[in-house]
């Protein structure tokens, strides 16, 4: 087995000829995405519970080395919204250090996943499973902006969605204007901006005016809780506001702090307590960056590597943790902003990351600044884009009850449990009733004798039957137990599976219960048009030709021939 290439999209860009033109769109496209990744990666990096500049590690470490050995020339990666429901969690119960060990472990799924070549089995994710956990990630990132927008203080750290809802309640009347003000000033720019001036992002203009709204509030006396007074960093033994200006060090993750702020033991017990949310992770991961990688593909005309893009993906995620980046992947609106920018190939994605990396040598005091209330607003945007409620309507009101069905218990899993079960049950759902209309196409029926000339003239102790469709566990059953319901004086069963294209184990045993059944009552069984799959799973069966007993012909003339001659 070949294994999956690295630098699979450096080499596609690399094919496709690069040009002083090119390389031009390239520049102009990282700037535009660094600028909107660098308020993005810290509010993310807020919103699943640590501080903001692990948001900007992440983009500093997993976007470069992601965007080199992955297999979208486009894709560009850092925190994504998505992951948001599923790290919180783990940030509450295991602290930072076991969040980049979880963090660490997704990424060796990833690798795994991408040297098995399983990059397209994510196609088999239904878009109603899909649809409906984005939704509900949603929901939970709305509300979880909410304490921040109006600027109340819950009291306490709320780990389900009712329990912060009432939180929520009781602090109301703790609502603090300038908060409210700011956020709704954000919020505003965020909504008109882009219509008027679409080429400047509009989350830089949303923050620059809700600082500067900020500083203006507190001079007139409004209080606001800002980047700075929320978050802080150690420099030479003395507590200091904001981010830290400085390069993330080499650390391992189990050094880190855990939840009661000593580190971190790395155990067997605490490995298999993170196995299913790293599984979750990964499983998220590579569905999101493969989704990502079809649409900028769509956008761009190229054709991206599944299985390298799984193993950029991976790589990206054990080397950040490493260095304090949490949860990466493929963003879908930074990765299209990268493409309508002009981008032609990895090297947009890699400056992007440098234009991170020079905010935090040279911008980080200014972040101090920076309103909650404004981070909230951003993130509220951003759940309404990941929300899609527009695609929500249409699926409600155009798509079967089953994928309703589907949609709608994924959507309320994830608001009111998790995602990891969400995506189980919609999994096993959406299976489940696949399976059901995959059965409802499998029939067994009697074929009329004045419809076909070959059976006009067989005796009555002869019997023909046609099965049509698939037998599998969900159909086989139903389908031969027709089969068994026979009068005493039948002699001989036809059988035409010339539309049967498969048959499972489930259809195999049932078989040969019913060739049991028929020796018992003496009942000989031909079957026509078997094509050369099935008579190969039956013959490794063992259930072979038998004169006077079983038969494989053609067609229903040499059946017709064959009952006549065994009746004879």
């Amino acid at each position: 087995m070949s294994l999956p290439p690295l630098f699979a999209a450096w080499r596609q860009s690399r094919a496709a000829g690069f040009t002083l033109a090119r390389l031009r769109g390239d520049l102009m496209a990282g700037l535009t995405v660094g600028i909107v990744a660098i308020p993005l990666a810290m509010a993310l990096a807020i919103a699943v519970g640590v501080a903001p500049q692990h948001g900007l590690y992440t983009v500093l470490v997993a976007a470069p080395l992601i965007a080199l050995c992955g297999g979208s020339r486009f894709n560009v990666s850092g925190p994504t919204a998505a992951f948001v429901v599923i790290l919180l969690p783990i940030t509450q119960q295991f602290g930072l250090g076991g969040l980049l060990l979880c963090t660490l472990m997704a990424g060796l799924i990833l690798i795994a996943l991408g040297l098995l070549r399983a990059g397209r089995l994510i196609e088999f994710v239904p878009y109603p499973v899909t649809l409906g956990f984005t939704a509900g990630i949603g929901i939970v990132i709305a509300t979880l902006q909410l304490k921040d927008l109006l600027g109340l203080e819950l009291g306490a750290t709320p780990q389900h969605f009712l329990e912060h809802l009432s939180l929520l309640w009781q602090a109301l009347p703790g609502v603090r204007p300038g908060d409210i003000l700011v956020g709704l000033v954000c919020l505003g720019v965020l909504i008109v901006w882009p219509r008027l001036v679409p080429r400047v992002p509009g989350h830089l203009v949303a923050l620059v005016i809700g600082a500067l709204l900020g500083l203006l509030l507190e001079r007139l006396g409004l209080p606001l809780a800002t980047l700075g007074e929320r978050f802080s960093y150690m420099l030479d033994g003395v507590e200091q506001p904001g981010i830290p200006p400085f390069l993330p060090s080499f650390a391992w993750p189990w050094n880190l702090p855990g939840a009661d702020g000593a580190p971190l033991p790395l155990s067997f017990e605490l490995i298999r307590q993170l196995l299913a949310p790293a599984f979750a992770i990964a499983m998220l991961g590579a569905i999101e960056s493969l989704l990502c990688a079809v649409v900028a593909d769509g956008m761009s005309g190229s054709k991206h590597d599944p299985n390298a893009e799984l193993i950029g993906q991976g790589l990206g995620n054990l080397a950040a943790p490493l260095f304090g980046g949490i949860t990466a992947t493929a963003a879908l609106a930074r990765t299209a902003a990268n493409v309508r920018a002009g981008a032609f190939s990895p090297l947009a994605a890699i400056i992007h990351a440098g234009v991170v990396l020079i905010a935090i040598l040279y911008l980080a005091p200014l972040f101090s600044y920076l309103p909650m209330a404004a981070l909230a607003a951003l993130l509220l945007m951003v759940a309404w884009n990941m929300s899609e409620a527009g695609h929500v309507r249409h699926t409600l009101r155009i798509a079967p009850r089953s994928d309703v069905l589907v949609l709608l218990t994924c959507l309320v899993l994830t608001v009111l449990f998790d995602m990891v079960l969400a995506v189980g049950v919609g999994l096993l759902l959406a299976a489940g009733l696949f399976i059901k209309r995959m059965s409802e196409l499998t029939d067994t029926h009697n074929l009329p004798r004045d419809l076909h000339a070959d059976l006009s003239d067989l005796p009555s102790h002869v019997l023909a039957y046609a099965i049509r469709g698939p037998l599998f566990f969900g159909a086989a059953e139903k389908a031969l137990s027709v089969l068994r319901r026979l009068s005493p004086d039948v002699r001989v069963v036809i059988v035409d599976i010339s539309a049967v294209p498969l048959l499972d184990m489930t259809a195999l045993a049932a078989l040969e219960t019913t060739l049991r059944d028929y020796r018992r009552l003496n009942v000989a069984l031909i079957f026509s048009g078997t094509t050369a799959q099935v008579r190969l799973q039956l013959r490794r069966a063992g259930i072979q030709r038998a004169e006077g007993r079983l038969a494989y012909v053609r067609d229903l003339a040499q059946a017709r021939a064959k009952a006549l001659r065994w009746v004879a």
